[in-house]
């Protein structure tokens, strides 16, 4: 254990943060002394980030300043050696489906390998928020879709900004 009590790393590219992700990491911080909140620098498995990864951490700073217990730090390393640097001996994440469980299945399996003394924990997420994924709102807010129950308001703010096809379609969003 460090010397900050329990402490927990909710990892992910962020990209955007979703009201999904923000319940995630609210839900962390009830049970764990320090929740950091990792931003992934680096794409592995996608294209190219929408938002750079200090916009990211913006966002996510912003909805969560009133959680006492919550950092937002954006990393660009092994995930288990940004961990091991914060004293982390949990990584958190959330669970919407079956493929999610698939995928994160064989990460805990490479992270157990590389550190079996951090455990990994994870979060069935929330009914209302079972169905958010970041492409699945990149997607809607491309053609001008209501996002607002989804994103914090600047990050809808930002994506009809930067995706939005209202305008050259001649149409109007919600």
């Amino acid at each position: 254990m460090s010397d900050n009590g329990r402490v927990a790393i909710c990892p992910g590219s962020y990209d955007p943060v979703t009201n999904g992700h923000l319940d995630i990491i609210t839900r962390s911080s009830r049970i764990f002394d320090k929740v950091i909140v990792g931003v992934v620098n680096q794409p592995v498995r996608k294209q190219k980030p929408l938002f750079e990864a200090e916009e990211r951490r913006a966002f996510i700073l912003q909805e969560t300043q009133k959680l006492g217990n919550v950092e937002v730090e954006v990393f660009d390393t092994l995930l288990v050696d940004f961990a091991h640097r914060h004293g982390a001996r949990a990584l958190v994440k959330g669970l919407r489906a079956i493929s999610d469980f698939e995928y994160e299945f064989e990460l805990n399996q490479l992270n157990r390998h590389l550190a079996p003394e951090i455990e990994s924990v994870y979060m069935m997420s929330s009914p209302h928020y079972s169905f958010l994924s970041s492409s699945g709102i990149k997607e809607l807010a491309t053609f001008g879709a209501d996002i607002s129950e989804l994103v914090p308001p600047a990050v809808g703010k930002a994506l009809h900004e930067r995706l939005s096809r209202v305008g050259d379609q001649g149409t109007t969003g919600g």
